[in-house]
């Protein structure tokens, strides 16, 4: 079994009819906040802060081509392409569950198309998109490097790459539980970066960048600069 193939496994009961993987990602539900709690030391208010960070690249009524990777179950995101009904969105995720449940949240939204892909072998042409927004995606991705350039790749020059994901190295009992619990599991894959080196490889690979830390979850926003190469 490849290691992409474990990963889908893995999320493939997260994904599933149940709500436990919604409430987890927005620390809405009581298993979610006591996941919150447990893993990342963080209350409901903390996780709307990092993901309100991760999503502060994308203007209001933002008319441009955008994709999100993963998408996931669509539940960070779907309420907000709502109110960019002019954007050409394009979701893409490597397990069919999690494009399912983003589908069935997309009722009505017709400029928005699903997409079952690779993130380390985007089917684009080069600089196809105006943003590029990850959410919690890199901390699962086998091939990080690959991911990486194919992001640059596909994002025009002057374009927006934002999102958030998992970092190691602000606190400790929540390495450990990555370390012991996430990694075996499937659901997340080193290696994992740090606050800085995060900062380091956007600056170098796009551009300027903002990242903010919120626990062990950084949110960033960084621009393309026209003169950049992977």
């Amino acid at each position: 079994m490849g290691q992409e193939e474990r990963i889908q496994n893995a999320y493939r009961g997260l994904g599933g009819k149940q709500t436990f993987y919604d409430g987890m990602i927005t620390c809405s539900t009581l298993s979610g906040q006591a996941v919150c709690r447990l893993i990342w030391g963080m209350d409901r208010a903390e996780t709307q802060d990092y993901l309100s960070a991760a999503l502060a690249g994308i203007p209001e009524g933002f008319s441009g081509r955008l994709l999100e990777v993963p998408v996931g179950t669509g539940i960070l995101t779907m309420p907000l392409y709502r109110e960019m009904p002019e954007a050409e969105i394009t979701c893409l995720d490597y397990s069919p569950e999690m494009l399912e449940r983003a589908k069935c949240r997309s009722e009505g939204l017709s400029h928005v198309r699903f997409q079952q892909g690779d993130v380390g072998v985007l089917p684009f042409g080069d600089g196809s998109f105006d943003i590029v927004l990850s959410l919690n995606g890199f901390h699962a991705f086998p091939d990080k490097e690959a991911a990486w350039r194919e992001i640059f790749r596909v994002l025009r020059p002057g374009g927006t790459f934002c999102g958030c994901f998992y970092v190691r190295g602000q606190n400790r009992r929540t390495d450990w539980l990555i370390r012991r619990l996430y990694v075996p599991k499937g659901w997340f894959t080193p290696p994992f970066e740090t606050a800085d080196s995060l900062g380091h490889r956007l600056e170098e690979t796009f551009g300027p960048a903002k990242v903010r830390m919120v626990q062990s979850m950084a949110s960033f926003v960084c621009r393309k600069a026209k003169e950049k190469h992977p």
